[in-house]
């Protein structure tokens, strides 16, 4: 049984994703972070940085989305959310995966706030107009992956695509939308039917209904 901390639309997104994919036995556990709980001692002993998510298997606690992506995909191989070992893809999975994680997502932290990066108040609109311009330039070399590929690895989902499908919800309110990039939002098009993607964004309360707009 795992126990998976989370908040709606969070990073927790996608590992809630691999959870309900793989149809593993889990709890959701809500992290209120209007009252800061994230913030808590209790929390802080799990996650001694604060944010979310966080999640527990067999009493270990593990933080940091994509840490959390790899450790389910490597206990639960038989879904085939990561290429096996030996595979060509298998370095695509950590290239993307990476990519994702380690430059779309903190383009959109940075955008999203501000206040955390920059103390001059008048200069945040032009902050936020330089990161919508990165995030436009990662999202164009996702959408140029997605060219002859129905998944980011090729013809079979994998875990990179539900980490990207989080991102890309995201970054809907960016200067680019996602949906602006036309093999990029077949995909997210196509992505928003899935059934995981479904039942948990339900869970989540959140709307699909953007991705389902005439491209």
């Amino acid at each position: 049984m795992y126990q998976l901390y989370y908040y709606p639309n969070n990073a927790s997104l996608a590992p809630h994703f691999f959870l309900h994919h793989m149809r593993l036995d889990y709890d959701l556990v809500l992290v209120d972070k209007k009252s800061n709980w994230h913030k808590s001692p209790e929390y802080l002993k799990l996650n001694p940085a604060g944010r979310i998510p966080t999640l527990v298997d067999n009493g270990q606690p593990i933080f940091e989305s994509a840490a959390i992506c790899i450790h389910l995909c490597e206990q639960h191989p038989e879904y085939q959310l990561i290429p096996p070992l030996g595979s060509p893809k298998r370095p695509l999975f950590y290239q993307w995966l990476a990519f994702l994680n380690n430059t779309l997502q903190p383009q959109l932290m940075v955008r999203y706030y501000p206040h955390r990066n920059i103390k001059d108040e008048q200069s945040i609109p032009a902050l936020i107009a330089a990161q919508d311009e990165r995030i436009a330039e990662s999202l164009s070399i996702i959408d140029d992956q997605l060219a002859d590929n129905v998944y980011l690895l090729g013809s079979e989902i994998s875990a990179c695509d539900f980490f990207l499908f989080m991102l890309a919800e995201w970054s809907l309110p960016v200067a680019r939308s996602p949906l602006t990039f036309p093999h990029l939002a077949g995909y997210l098009k196509r992505m928003c039917e899935h059934s995981t993607v479904k039942a948990v964004c339900e869970i989540e309360g959140m709307d699909l209904t953007p991705f389902k707009a005439e491209i």
